[in-house]
């Protein structure tokens, strides 16, 4: 009923479609950016720097600075450095400040205890945190986020005459209420 022309040990895939694999695949390829591991039986003391991703899940004492990657804390890192990057995901133990330039996460399995300045913070439940968490500090103004200023503008009323004062169901104005010395 059916004809068989080839065998199937002697069909070819056509060249169409083989390029645009290749081609996807290579693309693909350029998007996927090399990730530097520290292993869990390697100790580092002194201060790290680069322009990769990092994953920590050894040891690590002093400055972490990879202000444009990614710097994940493994479940079995330990690390007690400041870090500097654009996101910060902790899984393992951090004794020191985290200074996201986009984003700090932390997962539930986490420990900090240390400051976090970042304009966009995450904390799984579950997640142990000790430290303070600033949203608006130099890492949000970096990033373009536009902090509200703490400055107080004192708002000058025209004064009311006791008798206004009398007629009005609060006493004062709100603006005088608002901004009573």
């Amino acid at each position: 009923m059916f004809k068989k022309s080839e065998p199937d040990s002697v069909r070819q895939v056509p060249e169409s479609q083989d390029t645009t694999f290749g081609t996807e695949r290579n693309a693909s390829a350029m998007r996927v950016k090399e990730t530097a591991t520290i292993g869990p039986s390697i100790r580092i003391r002194g201060d790290l720097a680069g322009d990769e991703d990092l994953l920590v899940q050894g040891q690590v004492e002093g400055t972490i600075t990879l202000e444009q990657n990614l710097v994940t804390i493994g479940k079995e890192g330990k690390v007690n450095a400041t870090v500097n990057a654009r996101v910060i995901i902790v899984e393992g133990e951090v004794d020191g400040d985290l200074n996201g330039e986009e984003q700090v996460t932390l997962k539930k399995s986490a420990g900090v205890r240390g400051n976090i300045v970042s304009p966009r913070v995450s904390l799984e439940d579950g997640a142990r945190f000790k430290g303070s968490i600033d949203m608006e500090g130099e890492a949000s103004k970096k990033s373009g986020a536009n902090p509200k200023s703490n400055k107080v503008t004192e708002i000058k009323s025209p004064s009311a005459s006791s008798d206004e004062a009398a007629k009005s169901p609060r006493g004062k104005s709100e603006e005088q209420q608002l901004f009573k010395p």
